[in-house]
């Protein structure tokens, strides 16, 4: 698969932007880079190399440029696109998302988030990939029925959520039942929020083992599930897989795995040894064997993580549900996940499920689970749209969120306060661009038809220009030549220099004609027939490498038709030779016959372009609603924000009410008067002295940034979550 080399090296200057990756790569990538570079030096073009995956594009837009580095390097040179800085100057855009540090100070973090040039991007990326999906190929398998299981915050979950919050805003590990952050942990403090948040959506025994089991958390429900999918396909020995990344089994260590599969085997009955973790597996050989059994339908519910049990496994055979505790990062991981029960050759749920395999994905509410599952869902209609080159908008947003780097602490914060403004943002912003897609595609289809229209009306006008020019030459042979009773017409050729009358003679004058004369690709005259001219064209020609001339015979119509038989070219024999322009003249109704049904086929399709040309796209109201919905609520989100964060600032600001800072010591400005701005009368021009002297401040109007900025001298104790405001 050759996704597994995307961890390709590559050089930047953005060293400071979140989500590139590592930019030292994999040494298997570097290895395979020198060997495709090797393949075209050697013909000194882009070829050499052919990728097969089912996921060219696992996560982000970004890894288009390796594709592109390894496979068209020339490409990108003729394109002066010779690293990827220069690639992300094209096709990215760089923003700034704002975040909370340790310290309680607004700091602005860098990620390409946004692409450009989105539908040209689509284009170079089909110049050199031949997508297929299963619909495509005709593969018959099951339909995915996915549904989301949304989850209420249970009273546990609520409250270390609120000192979650906390922490994010102050930094304060205390506020978690941490000790002092490391230097690694105070760098990527919204990660580490972000790590919480995911445990405290999967199990609250993930972060301590003092909280108590709950019969409303993800092992409850899911547990219930699947219990209700194994007694309903009890007699076909349905199967099922159940997907968790957080919490993988390890002996001797509290697990999820292993406390779903108590739940199982205490509350609903289930034989323990139909429940099996393909961390057990300690080869490549019991492994399949594992697999083996779950096809058999002898081991009926099966945990894995996305890396052991999403991709290359086949065990679909029986599978009728899926259960997702946790949601991947990377779209390509949730459709491999998907991709183990919705495969060919599921004969349980073919034949016993109408052809449909449930697929539960479970979400708590107020956590980041639904708001991953949403974006994860976008970037993947981008991605298929992408691989259809079906784009219809320039620009991508691929989401603040990352495995990297988190959440931003905005966006975090108001997922986590139950406001939903984000969420519903993020299926308006998918519902519109699906909703551009398809306007893109009906504009295109519309523009299409309208050249389609032009292009075949001005086709009809020229057949029926050439109609009217063959009936012309046609009338007239019937009328000076009418064929007697066995078909036969009369042959007065005339080949200049032969004065004779006898066709014979004209034939030998036409070979050696043939033999001797060049006219260097132009038209030259030879003879008559009737009103007829007779044309000869030497024409050049490559055959076996060598360079040819040949000769080509026709004869000219009154309206400067020509017409050949057997493409022009002379028959040997004299008399044979003669007869070769009265028999191109005996094609004329064969060729009026071609035209009228092309004129036909061409007339027939005119009324399904003017169809399109007058159909009006059923949903723009649709369409401009969504946007102002979107605007409204991009706008509510913006004051939402700017509200929260003048509400910290105004904690932690100096605002003329005494704040004190402890453990630092204001230092006095004496800003000095410009020496351009007059001294006041009372000064009498002689200076105060030091003492008694009072600062000169300009107007809050005049200079914003003094009036913002408040000089202290560091602490010499400040504890490593930051001084106290």
């Amino acid at each position: 698969m050759s996704h597994n080399f995307k961890n390709l090296m590559f050089n930047t200057r953005h060293s400071r932007v979140s989500g590139l990756g590592n930019t030292d790569g994999s040494k298997k990538a570097t290895n395979l880079l020198y060997a495709i570079r090797t393949i075209q030096q050697r013909t000194g073009r882009d070829l050499g190399a052919t990728f097969l995956s089912g996921t060219t594009i696992a996560n982000s837009l970004t890894e288009l440029y390796l594709l592109f580095k390894y496979l068209r390097p020339k490409e990108l040179e003729r394109q002066d696109i010779p690293c990827f800085d220069a690639w992300t100057a094209v096709f990215a855009q760089k923003t700034s998302e704002f975040e909370f540090s340790v310290t309680n100070e607004v700091i602005s973090k860098e990620r390409f988030r946004y692409f450009i040039k989105v539908p040209e991007l689509a284009m170079f990326y089909n110049e050199i990939t031949d997508y297929r999906t299963a619909a495509d190929v005709g593969i018959d398998r099951p339909e995915l029925d996915e549904e989301l299981c949304q989850i209420p915050m249970t009273d546990d979950q609520q409250a270390f959520l609120d000192k979650l919050v906390l922490f994010a805003k102050t930094g304060d590990p205390e506020h978690i039942g941490r000790a002092d952050l490391s230097d690694g942990e105070v760098k990527a403090l919204m990660l580490l929020v972000t790590m919480y948040s995911n445990k405290l959506s999967l199990d609250m025994r993930l972060i301590s083992p003092a909280y108590a089991d709950s019969p409303g958390n993800k092992a409850s429900r899911s547990a219930a599930n699947i219990a209700e999918y194994y007694r309903r396909y009890e007699d076909q020995k349905g199967t099922q897989m159940v997907f968790c990344d957080l919490s993988t089994y390890k002996p001797g260590i509290w697990n999820v795995y292993s406390e779903i599969k108590r739940k199982l085997v205490e509350d609903h009955g289930i034989p323990a040894q139909e429940i099996r973790f393909v961390q057990e597996a300690a080869s490549d050989k019991v492994r399949q064997a594992m697999f083996d059994a779950m096809n058999e339908g002898k081991i009926r519910v099966l945990f894995g993580s996305t890396q052991k049990l999403g991709t290359g496994v086949n065990a679909q055979k029986r599978i009728v549900c899926m259960h997702h505790l946790d949601i991947p990062w990377r779209p390509m991981d949730l459709e491999q996940r998907n991709g183990r029960g919705a495969r060919k050759g599921n004969i349980v749920a073919k034949e016993y499920a109408g052809n449909k395999v449930k697929a539960y994905v479970y979400a708590v509410l107020r956590t980041l689970d639904a708001y991953k599952l949403n974006l994860l869902h976008n970037k993947q209609q981008f991605i298929d749209q992408l691989k259809r080159n079906r784009l219809g908008a320039r620009r991508l947003d691929e989401g603040a969120i990352s495995e990297d780097s988190g959440m931003n602490f905005a966006e975090w914060m108001a997922v986590v306060s139950g406001n939903t403004d984000l969420l519903q943002k993020a299926k308006l912003e998918g519902r519109i661009a699906a909703l551009e897609s398809e306007q893109t595609i009906f504009m295109r289809t519309r523009h299409e038809a309208q050249s389609q229209l032009q292009r075949y009306t001005a086709e009809i006008g020229r057949r029926d220009a050439m109609l009217e020019r063959l009936k012309r030459d046609w009338d007239y042979i019937n009328e000076v030549a009418p064929p007697d009773a066995k078909g036969k017409r009369a042959n007065p050729l005339r080949i200049d220099g032969v004065e004779s009358t006898d066709i014979v003679a004209h034939g030998k004058r036409l070979v050696e004609i043939d033999r001797t004369v060049n006219t260097g690709d132009d038209y030259q005259k030879i003879g008559t027939l009737f009103d007829f001219r007779i044309l000869v064209r030497t024409e050049r020609m490559q055959k076996d490498g060598l360079a040819l001339t040949v000769n080509k015979f026709m004869v000219e119509g009154l309206d400067g038709i020509k017409y050949t038989f057997n493409n022009g070219h002379l028959a040997a024999e004299p008399k044979t030779a003669a007869t070769n322009f009265i028999r191109a003249l005996d094609t004329i109704p064969s060729l009026m016959a071609t035209y009228e049904k092309e004129k036909k086929q061409f007339t027939r399709d005119i009324p399904t372009f003017e169809q399109q040309i007058a159909a009006v796209w059923p949903k723009e109201e649709e369409l401009k609603r969504l946007k102002a919905e979107a605007e409204s609520l991009t706008r509510k989100i913006q004051l939402d924000i700017a509200q929260k964060q003048q509400e910290m600032q105004a904690k932690t600001a100096d605002n003329g009410n005494g704040l004190k800072i402890e453990n630092a010591e204001v230092v006095d400005e004496v800003i000095k008067p410009s020496k351009a701005e007059p001294l006041s009368a009372a000064s009498g021009n002689q200076e105060e002295p030091p003492e008694e002297r009072e600062h000169v401040v300009p107007p809050p109007e005049s200079d914003f940034i003094r009036n913002h900025i408040l000089l202290v001298r560091p602490a010499t104790n400040v504890k490593a979550k930051g001084p106290k405001l």
